[in-house]
């Protein structure tokens, strides 16, 4: 017996005005007032912070340290008599003064409420002189500290060890000789450092070009290159007519060495796809040197730059200790003879600040001339 279950039109047809489509969008609800709050709240924690805001409290730090400075060197007696300890203090309270004024404008321009977005804004001039407060703060605690162990206390014995003052006292007594010797440290390391640059230059592009220039220069590089340039001392004062003719050949060996290998190694490291690409469209072997090979071993060659510039500052100042009569070689050793040894640290800052200064130079010449790797190397 079987029984038909028979349905009415309207049972079997869907009830359209009742039942939406399984595709139809959801209206978004309106989220609840708690739920809005933690969205505001997670939106604030993950903005990225105010590195001025960040940067201000280091800059008012470091005019603490450099205040307290000021007030060790004034009120605390020395040990013993010390002149130009009113010009440290001077130093220190403008100092002082430059770090309160950095760090208003720094307040000031935090609660303009200027929005930064990091990695959408280059830092502002503002923001990078921000950044060296913690060094603010170091160097005014450690010369605060070197005033103490030197001045006050005399922890360090003289004469082997002098306070800040001293050295303050060869820059404004000692300056003409200080300064002259600068000068002539300076003419004889450019005139070294071009000509060795240039030599080291040519040699790497001859010999990562030309398999006969290598051959011959090759074996020679691998020979002399590798001696120490202060070892030829005896020699190139005994062949060239003048002490800063030897200098100068000196600085120049030191110089070609780094860069001849790295330029050689640049060249030698070009893709071979580009002289092909540039010899189907024509390209004379001139060309292919000036225009694909150099250009493509330039970061190479600066590298080889920065080598060959610290190690001529060193062959530098052993040249000038051994046989010139000027030059800060010399007056280090001039100092050291008659126990001067304020001068001697006042010349060693002098020297670190100048090589520093001419490595800053050619970075800045680096990256004028490699636009596209500017940023990839820092000093």
């Amino acid at each position: 017996m079987s029984t038909d279950l028979h349905l009415s039109p309207q049972a079997s047809l869907p009830d359209l005005a009742s039942t939406p489509p399984a595709s139809a969008p959801k209206l978004a609800s309106k989220p609840s007032t708690s739920r809005r709050i933690r969205l505001e709240k997670n939106s604030a924690t993950s903005r990225p912070a105010n590195p001025t805001a960040r940067g201000s409290v280091a800059i008012w730090l470091a005019t603490l340290a450099w205040l307290s400075g000021a007030a060790i060197t004034a009120f605390w007696p020395d040990a013993d008599e010390w002149p130009h300890g009113d010009v440290l203090i001077g130093i220190q309270i403008a100092v002082a003064l430059g770090c309160a004024l950095l760090g208003a404008v720094a307040l000031r321009r935090s609660r303009t409420n200027v929005v930064y977005q990091a990695g959408l804004e280059a830092p502002s001039r503002l923001t990078r002189w921000l950044g060296l407060g913690p060094w603010f703060v170091a160097l005014a605690i450690g010369i605060a500290f070197w005033e103490i162990a030197t001045a006050k206390l005399e922890w360090l014995p003289r004469p082997f060890f002098a306070p800040p003052q001293a050295l303050i006292g060869v820059y404004l007594e000692d300056f003409p000789r200080l300064g002259s010797s600068i000068v002539h440290s300076l003419g004889l390391l450019i005139y070294g450092y071009v000509l060795g640059a240039a030599t080291g230059f040519v040699v790497g592009v001859g010999i990562g070009w030309s398999r006969a220039v290598g051959y011959w220069l090759h074996p020679v590089l691998r020979l002399v290159g590798p001696l120490p340039a202060t070892a030829w001392l005896p020699l190139a004062f005994f062949f060239f007519p003048s002490s800063f003719s030897a200098s100068v050949f000196l600085i120049a060996l030191a110089t070609a060495f780094p860069v001849a290998v790295l330029t050689w190694s640049g060249v030698a490291s070009v893709d071979s796809a580009y002289y092909d690409i540039a010899r189907t469209l024509g390209a004379k072997p001139a060309f292919l040197i000036f225009k694909v090979a150099i250009p493509a071993a330039l970061p190479l060659v600066f590298v080889g730059l920065f080598m060959g510039l610290g190690v001529s500052f060193s062959v530098l100042i052993v040249a000038e200790m051994m046989g010139v009569k000027a030059g800060l070689g010399w007056y280090l050793q001039w100092a050291q003879g008659w126990a001067a040894y304020s001068n001697m640290y006042a010349a060693l800052l002098v020297m670190a600040l100048m090589c520093s200064g001419l490595i800053t130079l050619l970075f800045r010449f680096r990256d004028r001339l490699l636009v596209w790797q500017k940023g990839t190397l820092k000093w």
